[in-house]
């Protein structure tokens, strides 16, 4: 892992996470939209379209990679559900959800998605991040994810999610102010 391709804070409470990924941004788009795909690399669930729609995220970290939660993360063995709303759709260009919360008032993460030849550029920015403690799990898990999606685009086995995601924990704990 390259510390220089961790994601960085903006503003306090806000992540900025850049990454170039292998395929179309119509291939990348639908890994974000159809939750078949997306419960490849981050939640399955549902999907709405329409600003305001409600949808569900429904998280199984061990289907990711094979890789069982940690003691710590003991609530992440079973599947989870997240109510998300989705606050901009834009079609192969922009999508933005709540996180976490369905209020009007939880964190949101943008996804930006530009083509770049045959590749797709995807900026990540996740806003209203309360503290640090939530910045450090936003941008480890995140940054974890948004690995196995690499690895899923580039037709591999994913690497060992919790594995990966326990050395970013360190390396943003070491880079995010104190």
């Amino acid at each position: 892992m390259a510390k220089s391709h961790l994601g960085t804070l903006i503003e306090p409470g806000t992540l900025r996470m850049e990454r170039t990924l292998p395929a179309p941004v119509e291939r990348v788009w639908a890994y974000f939209v159809d939750p078949d795909k997306r419960a490849a690399w981050l939640a399955g669930g549902t999907m709405a379209e329409e600003p305001g729609s409600m949808f569900e995220l429904r998280f199984d970290h061990t289907r990711l990679s094979g890789e069982v939660a940690p003691e710590r993360f003991a609530a992440c063995r079973s599947p989870i559900s997240q109510k998300s709303r989705v606050v901009e759709f834009e079609p192969l260009k922009r999508l933005t959800i709540s996180w976490g919360s369905e209020s009007a008032t939880a964190s949101q993460v943008s996804f930006e998605f530009t083509q770049e030849g045959d590749a797709t550029r995807l900026v990540l920015t996740h806003r209203r991040l309360p503290d640090r403690k939530e910045t450090l799990s936003v941008s480890s898990g995140w940054h974890a994810h948004l690995d196995v999606l690499d690895d899923v685009l580039h037709s591999r086995k994913p690497r060992g999610f919790w594995t990966n995601h326990a050395a970013l924990e360190k390396a943003y704990d070491e880079r995010l102010p104190a």
